[in-house]
């Protein structure tokens, strides 16, 4: 358990929030959210020991341990990786080594002896004798093999890292876990025994993320940072998500009675708690919302950019032939005889577990690169819009964003330009900001307005969340659930794949697959992942 009392924080005169009081309690996941900047990754390490909090204290229960992802992925260089996940458990690591030392010692005494006894025992409660096999099987269960464990970390990739970081916070079980953006970096499958894991998790859990399937799979409560509170919600993220939009259409809504309001609300909240599965977290957010106060619904104060894409004219029936195509990097494989029809309709998410593979296709399509065979057509009436995973070198210019804007439309007016920016929240004087100053998440959306422009009836979209927050992928998500053109897009977001598409093509060395379905069926299709296995084997 931690509880936060008068909990403020702020640099120089910037306040990020103040007078935080709640508790976070065993058996409970807790998922924070809000806009970029508004204090969610500070929270974590305030309550970590990272960060030091302006005023307030922040309390654990009585002899807890806490267990916090790390985010240096280089700080354990030099160790094995079996060695990085046992130090996670601070305590026992402790006993082990001092385990060691004394049966080290060439003159063992007495009062040796005694100590090495107080020791088995502590290392006997802490289910020492297991502990190497526990690590084990985490770091199994996260996809790293065997064959890698006795590896120091400094010969893994930057994504086998970031599992094992993960493995050593989730070890031993601790009483209070903080992860910040967990599922970074993590392929679709390994995000999937996350939630599978963290779902069945008995104690506190504090976490950060972007990724709205993974938050409404683990979550019993949302902890929503915006304006200088922090407050505090039962449900997943889709419930205070939808409750708040409920709430803010019953406040424009100034003709509906209170009665009738509060009936729409309950009836709200007795359809979202009906909706619910045999894990221990949708179990206990169940019981919390069937015991919501209506008052505690409000509408949510956050800005969503405004996402529409308008295709100039309806694709005919040719979009797009791809004949046999093959593509290698750096002598890898990436996927070979691709070959499939888009047809009217379709909206295809492309899997591979060589990201690498997505962004080759992607960037073949749109005339950026060769294949190493094979062909490709466009139909006549197509037009495309294209965001690609690299864009960084498009922003390195001290040009405005408004000027930025004209470089990639016909129309260059500022009233026209401005109407696409303020869509995508640069209001006012921000268009002429200086588009080589731009962080991560308005880059996306500098890119996403200069999409709308070319009024396309084909997206292509590599990784089209990355960067962005919840606000954002939420506009972005609703609108391509509505977009009347087709879409080619790669993600790790199951939530963006689940609700926009209707086509899987997965690929990889050995050959494709290529199913008219949804992504929850087709991840869960024994069959399927028979043959998923063997286009990497």
């Amino acid at each position: 358990m931690i509880t936060v009392s008068d909990l403020s924080i702020q640099f120089g005169k910037r306040v990020l929030f103040q007078d935080v009081n709640m508790k976070f309690t065993s058996g409970n996941c807790y998922g924070i959210i809000g806009a970029n900047g508004a204090g969610k990754s500070t929270f974590i390490k305030m309550l970590s020991g990272e960060v030091e909090n302006t005023k307030g204290s922040i309390i654990f229960g009585s002899g807890e341990r806490l267990s916090v992802l790390r985010q240096n992925h280089s700080e354990f260089n030099d160790i094995t990786v079996l060695t990085t996940v046992l130090m996670g458990h601070t305590k026992l690591w402790a006993v082990m080594n001092e385990k060691d030392a004394l049966y080290s010692k060439t003159d063992f005494t007495e009062e040796d002896g005694n100590k090495a006894s107080e020791l088995e025992e502590q290392f006997a409660e802490m289910d020492g004798w297991n502990a190497e096999s526990d690590a084990a099987n985490l770091l199994s269960g996260l996809g790293i093999k065997e064959h890698l464990h006795q590896k120091l970390m400094e010969e893994l990739s930057g994504k086998e890292k970031v599992k094992v970081l993960l493995a050593q916070a989730l070890f031993g079980k601790p009483d209070n876990l903080l992860l910040d953006e967990p599922t970074n970096d993590l392929d679709l499958e390994t995000v999937n025994w996350l939630e599978n894991y963290l779902s069945e998790f008995d104690n506190t859990v504090l976490v950060v993320s972007h990724d709205r399937h993974f938050l409404d799979s683990i979550c019993t409560h949302i902890v929503d940072i915006d304006f200088n509170r922090v407050q505090q919600f039962p449900g997943n993220y889709t419930f205070w998500y939808e409750s708040s939009q409920l709430a803010l259409r019953q406040q424009l809504n100034q003709n509906k009675k209170a009665e009738e309001r509060k009936k729409e609300l309950q009836e709200f909240i007795a359809r979202f708690s009906a909706n619910a599965s045999k894990s221990k977290q949708t179990t206990s957010r169940k019981k919390m919302i069937e015991k919501l106060n209506i008052e505690e619904i409000k509408p949510s104060t956050r800005k969503y950019p405004g996402i529409i894409f308008t295709p100039e004219r309806e694709p005919g029936n040719n979009i797009l032939e791809v004949k046999d195509l093959s593509k290698s990097l750096n002598g890898d494989l990436l996927f070979k005889k691709l070959s499939f029809t888009m047809q009217k309709d379709d909206k295809i998410v492309f899997l591979s577990r060589d990201t690498r593979a997505m962004t080759a296709l992607f960037e073949i399509l749109k005339g950026h690169d060769q294949p190493d065979a094979g062909s490709f057509t466009w139909g006549q009436t197509i037009l495309k819009a294209y965001l690609p995973l690299e864009y960084e070198d498009l922003f390195k210019t001290d040009i405005s964003l408004k000027d930025w804007l004209a470089n990639f439309s016909e129309d260059t007016s500022e009233l026209y330009l401005r109407g696409f920016l303020g869509k995508m929240l640069f209001s006012g004087a921000e268009i002429y900001k200086k588009a080589n100053v731009l962080s991560g998440g308005e880059k996306v959306r500098c890119m996403i307005a200069r999409m709308m422009t070319r009024n396309a009836n084909v997206m292509l979209l590599d990784s089209p969340t990355n960067h962005l927050d919840l606000e954002s992928i939420q506009a972005f998500n609703n609108t391509l659930i509505k977009f009347k053109g087709n879409i080619l897009m790669s993600s790790h977001d199951h939530e963006f794949i689940q609700t926009t598409c209707n086509r899987i093509i997965e690929m990889g060395p050995k050959g494709m697959i290529d199913k008219l379905m949804d992504y929850d069926d087709y991840i869960s299709d024994a069959k399927l992942k028979e043959q998923r296995d063997k286009l990497y084997l």
